[in-house]
């Protein structure tokens, strides 16, 4: 190799890593002067490794460099690697001495991208090194820029899959001043209101009908123009006319600036769910109102008629009355728990629940003289929590724990204490004679006869734990009292 005088100009080329450093030659040449004044020449410029055995070849450079020697150990080697760095470039140089034979270089460039005669100025080398280790960074980067444009493809490919294939009706719209024109439609939109790919360019407004609720879809609308997202439960109309439930979720969705650039709407058929409220709705409003009412004139005739009845025909009035009262206290529990739970999107608003126990207790104190009560919490605790209708539900426990014992001096203890950061447990111990185990099982199969009406009691309880997200247990047995645990999240 030629020594030269000029040196090899030029600013450094970046580095072809991740980690920022200068790209790496290999010489697969044989140890002598030509490989030390290579060396000398790359060095400051690229990381230099050297080497003679193939096996060199599989490891990583951007640009290797050969003797005649080393080509013809490495011949068919290199086709085989370029396979392996596609799609990215990975150059091969051929370093041919002056007194080698022309049939070598002529047959090398079938292998290799550049053949340099030697000697050769410094500075001409560099800057044909440099030509090809930057074609290299190139397509490094080129490919880079592909594997990350192909991924990002396959991700939307997905997304658009999830989509398509969602068991809930999905909708995009573009945003609007009065419209906002619907842009995509999945499957299951069309299948659940017979609108398909025809109304695109529409505003979801044609699945409204005569009895589409307009407070409702004022409320979307106000939301859609404060770019805010809503949540409703609107009568909608399918394409054959017939009218269904939706649960309709609108949400902005916004570009890195902040602007909205489209909503997205999910629908969910919730008519099944509808029927099941009203049907409730109506059902307790013949249990607390009409039940209520022919009860208590059956009570009242059954008092008219104990005054003019001797005592051996009294014993069936006793029955009645006994029955009616039964199924008044039924009527009321029921009553009770729908006005405890019967608000499910409402915010209870943070309790001091030690303040609020001292009063309950003393409450009870006084509704029923005859019987001890004790409470224990934790000192310089306040216990607040937020649940719903948990007063309620510890009130009922208590209530039934002296309600349901027949000796002259029943005993109750409420003890809290917070067996873990973030929630709270409440136990109800009595000295009772205990619940039977098929009344207690109802928490489990949901399904029991009680003896008691006021056992319904168990299920409010219940309810109100399980809405919070809580765990509520019994643990009783027949003439060894009773306790029940209600463990309770201090935030929601």
């Amino acid at each position: 190799m030629g020594s030269g005088s000029e040196g090899i100009g030029g600013d450094a080329i970046r580095g072809s890593d991740d980690r920022g450093e200068s790209p790496g030659l290999l010489l697969f040449m044989r140890p002598g002067r030509d490989r030390e004044l290579l060396i000398e020449a790359l060095s400051g410029r690229y990381r230099v490794e050297t080497a003679t055995d193939a096996a060199a070849l599989e490891s990583t450079f951007d640009c290797c460099l050969l003797d005649t020697a080393g080509f013809e150990r490495a011949a068919e080697a290199i086709e085989s690697r370029r396979e392996r760095a596609a799609p990215a470039f990975l150059p091969f140089v051929l370093l041919v001495p002056e007194d080698a034979s022309g049939p070598t270089a002529e047959r090398a460039w079938e292998r290799v991208d550049d053949v340099v005669d030697l000697p050769v100025k410094r500075a001409e080398l560099a800057a044909r090194v440099a030509n090809l280790v930057e074609r290299r960074e190139t397509s490094l980067r080129l490919a880079e820029r592909e594997r990350r444009l192909e991924e990002t493809v396959e991700e939307l490919r997905l997304k658009e899959r999830v989509m398509d294939e969602a068991p809930v009706g999905i909708t995009l719209a573009d945003p609007g001043d009065d419209d906002n024109p619907m842009t995509y439609a999945n499957a299951e939109f069309e299948e659940l209101t017979g609108y398909g790919s025809e109304m695109l360019g529409e505003d979801c407004r044609f699945l409204q009908g005569e009895e589409t609720d307009e407070a409702t879809t004022a409320r979307v609308r106000e939301a859609i123009r404060a770019e805010e997202p809503v949540s409703v439960d609107v009568l909608n109309y399918r394409a054959n006319g017939r009218k269904f439930w939706n649960r309709l979720t609108v949400a902005p969705i916004r570009d890195e600036e902040g602007t909205v650039t489209d909503y997205v709407g999910f629908q969910t058929d919730i008519t099944d769910r509808k029927i099941r409220e009203r049907r409730l709705e109506v059902m307790n409003r013949v249990l607390n109102h009409n039940l209520r009412n022919k009860m208590n004139l059956i009570d009242g005739y059954a008092e008219l008629l104990r005054e003019d009845l001797d005592d051996e025909h009294r014993k069936p009035l006793e029955v009645i009355e006994e029955t009616t009262d039964d199924l008044l206290r039924i009527a009321e529990a029921v009553r009770k728990i729908d006005h405890t739970l019967s608000s499910p999107d409402a915010a209870e608003p943070s309790m001091v629940l030690r303040d609020r126990l001292s009063e309950l207790v003393s409450r009870f104190e006084d509704r029923y003289p005859n019987a001890t009560f004790e409470l224990s919490v934790p000192e310089d605790d306040p216990l607040e929590v937020a649940v719903l209708g948990l007063l309620t539900a510890i009130e009922e426990g208590v209530e039934n724990a002296v309600k349901h014992n027949d000796a002259p001096n029943p005993s109750v203890e409420v003890r809290v204490d917070r067996p873990e950061p973030g929630w709270i447990a409440i136990e109800i111990e009595d000295d009772g004679p205990g619940i039977p185990d098929h009344e207690t099982n109802v928490l489990r199969r949901g399904e029991t006869s009680l003896k008691h009406a006021d056992r319904l009691g168990l299920w409010l309880m219940y309810w109100v734990v399980s809405k919070a997200g809580g765990d509520f247990s019994v643990a009783t047995g027949e003439g060894c009292g009773t306790t029940l645990r209600l463990s309770v999240p201090t935030e929601s």
